[in-house]
């Protein structure tokens, strides 16, 4: 797994579910721009899990289970996405909330996911 992908995801999810925290503060639902940011953020895990799936093509396992890894590849390419259609429906704060939630699951999920691909199991 390339790290800085990771960071940068991490990163990105956080810095999306700060702005819609913010946007939930103000009172306000989610608005195109939140989508954009949805867009990006869901476009880097894309990017991550096809990275992921590259590297168990070619041979690299991760120190961790492979099945556990490839869930939360999974988990961390739908849980922005889920979270906007979520959005979608609640047209309040609460909307803005719910993205704000998926992004922060995202960005705890890169760190599970940097500790399966990168610890040793006991």
């Amino acid at each position: 797994m390339i790290g800085a992908l990771t960071l940068a995801t991490g990163v990105t999810a956080a810095l999306l579910a700060l702005w819609c925290a913010h946007a939930a503060w103000r009172d306000q639902p989610t608005k195109d721009w939140h989508f954009a940011g949805m867009a990006i953020v869901t476009l880097l895990a894309l990017a991550q899990m096809l990275v992921g799936i590259w590297c168990l093509a070619a041979g690299e396992q991760p120190q961790g289970d492979a099945v556990t890894f490839i869930a939360y590849l999974l988990g961390v390419l739908v849980a922005v996405p889920a979270a906007g259609v979520l959005s979608l429906a609640e047209r309040t704060r609460w909307g803005s909330l719910t993205v704000a939630a998926g992004s922060l699951v995202l960005a705890f999920l890169q760190v599970r996911l940097h500790d399966i691909w990168t610890t040793t199991g006991s």
